[in-house]
């Protein structure tokens, strides 16, 4: 018979025996199944999933799920190779001291393809993300379905993008390139709310080079198809790109601080020293009255927000409107503003895109919109009337039409045509309409205008370009003067640009409160 003492002595062996081999197992999770694949992911270039998530939350913050998860297929070789974790990494943590999910792909495990299990595992972090209210940061690094999970596999992806529509507009969406990113893979990013990448390790594409060539006869490189630069300057997929990924990560957690938990959230504030009645004579000066010159909108953004600090999104795409996210008094706006530097300002279908998105997603999360219009219509051409600029210009109309957040538009200088009216206008619901003193609000411009009204009488003048010339001068003293709006109360007020700042502040300080409520119905039908 054992004696009671000798029972303990057993029994604390197995205990210790225990907690050696849970130690063991994480010891094993956390370093990942072979050095070598660390070594080769490092010789790429590239950080593993833990180094990744190591970087984009705070310090000692994550809390993973699921480390000891392991797939139970069968055949095929799967038998006998059966790695913890399955290929990616869940859990949560902290961003500036809030609540972050993520997950991340681990190249090193089956090529970060999806499984079964590994599905499951991004199931279930994006359902908690969505359960608790907070953002959920994906970091993609992997080569789409497990071929020898067959049909299985190809499944999870549905799961995935359920969960993402199901989570759209209710918490923010980031999704992070550092790898490939293939076929029905390249949805899931599309579905969130912005897309990072970095150059030279990350590409997207629906059907790769080798497919492109068999059926084209095109022959093109991964980047050349699907590469950082293309999705930020062509395509439009990608919000962001970087050189490295260091650099990425970082500015994941700068945006994450302009973003609230949830849509039932506000933006988080910061202290702020630059004053809200700081006054910004430089802006006296920095558009020029003559409407054919260009200059630069980001230094008018640069001088009405706070420390001249704000992330520009999408900067390399549609580059003649700007979007942004900033503060002013501390608090998170979304700017949308044309930019005269390129195109003018003009609208047309990408731009029009553009800034339909961001107005939503800014919608969606509670951040109020000003609106810096210097816009001379939309973009004239067979391409853009053949390309659905109808359909495509409505997006930023319905979009506009449909926020609820409080809205300020502010005329700098031309404001022509349906490019007016669409650019937040009194008419569409903007909650306060504001001009400087060199506006220019019209159906069209002045020579545009005297062309189509008096043309038979330019046509009968001895002299027809004197003639134009007078009556341009007419059309714009009569109808078009920097009051003429404000006279019939489409704008509020005529403001002196050095004032703006203050005036928007005091503004968004006063429609804080504000609340809105849409007609009840399942869900708008907008244009596509």
């Amino acid at each position: 018979m054992i004696e009671k003492s000798a029972l303990t002595e057993i029994v604390d062996i197995e205990d210790i025996a225990r907690l050696d081999e849970l130690r063991w197992l994480k010891d094993l999770v956390r370093t990942g199944p072979d050095p070598k694949a660390t070594e080769r992911q490092h010789a790429k270039g590239k950080l593993t999933a833990r180094e990744r998530i190591e970087r984009l939350l705070d310090e000692g913050s994550f809390t993973e799920i699921e480390p000891l998860r392991r797939h139970r297929a069968t055949g095929f070789g799967l038998d006998d190779n059966k790695p913890y974790t399955d290929g990616v990494v869940t859990g949560w943590g902290t961003v500036h001291g809030r609540t972050t999910f993520v997950y991340a792909h681990d190249f090193r495990i089956f090529g970060g393809a999806l499984g079964e299990a590994h599905a499951q595992k991004i199931h279930k972090v994006m359902n908690l993300a969505l359960a608790a209210g907070a953002p959920l940061v994906s970091l993609n690094d992997g080569a789409g379905a497990r071929i020898q999970e067959g049909v299985t596999a190809l499944a999870g992806y549905g799961g995935i993008f359920q969960a993402n529509t199901r989570a759209s507009g209710v918490i923010p969406q980031i999704s992070v390139m550092l790898g490939p990113c293939a076929g029905g893979a390249a949805y899931s990013p599309a579905l969130t709310d912005f897309v990072f990448m970095v150059r030279d390790i990350s590409q997207m594409f629906i059907t790769g080079p080798d497919v492109v060539k068999a059926v084209t006869g095109e022959s093109v490189t991964q980047n050349e198809l699907g590469g950082a630069d293309v999705h930020a300057e062509v395509s439009g997929v990608a919000h962001f790109a970087y050189d490295d990924e260091d650099t990425c990560l970082e500015d994941v957690r700068y945006l994450l601080s302009f973003l609230p938990q949830h849509n039932r959230d506000t933006p988080p504030d910061e202290p702020t020293t630059d004053s809200p009645d700081r006054r910004c004579d430089v802006l006296n000066d920095v558009v020029p009255t003559d409407g054919s010159r260009p200059y630069d909108m980001l230094d008018v953004i640069e001088e009405l927000v706070d420390d001249g600090a704000y992330l520009e999104i999408q900067e390399r795409w549609a580059t003649n409107i700007v979007v942004a996210l900033a503060r002013m008094g501390g608090k998170v706006v979304g700017i949308v503003a044309n930019q005269p530097k390129n195109q003018a300002g003009v609208l047309d279908i990408h731009a029009s895109e553009k800034a339909a998105r961001f107005v939503q997603m800014c919608d969606s999360f509670n951040i109020p919109l000003i609106t810096l219009l210097d816009v001379p219509g939309f973009l004239p051409g067979v391409d853009q009337e053949h390309g659905g600029i109808i359909r495509h210009g409505a997006k930023l109309l319905y979009a506009y039409c449909n926020a609820t957040v409080p809205r300020i538009s502010v005329v700098l200088r031309k404001a022509y045509g349906g490019a007016y009216i669409v650019m937040d206008s009194r008419s569409v619901g903007t909650d306060l309409a504001l001009a400087w003193p060199n506006n220019e609000i019209a159906v069209m411009g002045p020579e545009g205008a005297a062309n189509v009204i008096f043309r038979k009488k330019i046509a009968a003048a001895d002299h027809p370009e004197a003639m134009r010339a007078q009556l341009v001068r007419k059309y714009k003293d009569e109808l078009m003067h920097p009051y003429y709006a404000a006279e019939r109360g489409l704008i509020d007020d005529v403001i002196e640009p050095a004032e703006t700042r203050a005036v928007l502040i005091r503004s968004l300080a006063m429609l804080g409160s504000k609340h809105a409520d849409l007609p009840v119905r399942k869900h708008g039908n907008p244009p596509q």
